[in-house]
């Protein structure tokens, strides 16, 4: 599992990871405001990340074709497609918990409180990581990690503020 994590974070998703997460949170905290039902949760998730994924090849494709001018080549778009479906992933992670609310599991706050830390502590775990891996102390990696899970809060208040 070790070896997989690495991989993981020596990888370009790690980017679209986090870029997802913050789209998910954002828009959980939009939606918490006026609670609609478990499904409807998963669902505005579930479609939130397709639409972002299939914008993010979009963008890709356009803008390197347009910049390399040439046709997109097998291997380019399989990198795309690995990118989108990290973004996707991490746009759609927190469903989990209102699946599990679905089935009884959870109470809707609570999958809503469960998938919003989960998501900054997530942010918080790249930063942190990213910290160590660049050689930084334990006690740096600790402080960028908090810097940029107050960067996602920071989004998740101003989204709330703002709706």
């Amino acid at each position: 599992m070790g070896a997989v994590i690495a991989a993981h974070l020596a990888s370009r998703q790690v980017t679209r990871v986090v870029y997802g997460a913050i789209i998910g949170l954002t828009l959980l905290v939009t939606l918490e405001k006026h609670p609609p039902g478990a499904g409807v949760v998963i669902g505005s998730l579930v479609a939130t990340a397709l639409a972002v994924a299939f914008a993010e090849i979009y963008a890709e494709y356009v803008g390197t074709e347009t910049r390399e001018r040439h046709r997109i080549t097998r291997p380019e778009f399989s990198h795309m497609l690995d990118d989108a479906v990290a973004v996707a992933f991490g746009v759609a992670f927190p469903g989990i918990f209102f699946l599990l609310s679905v089935i009884g599991l959870l109470e809707l706050d609570t999958a809503f409180s469960l998938a919003k830390w989960s998501g900054l502590g997530l942010i918080a775990f790249y930063g942190f990581c990213a910290g160590r891996l660049s050689g930084a102390s334990i006690g740096r990696s600790l402080i960028q990690a908090a810097a940029v899970a107050a960067i996602g809060g920071a989004v998740i208040a101003f989204k709330a503020l703002i709706h």
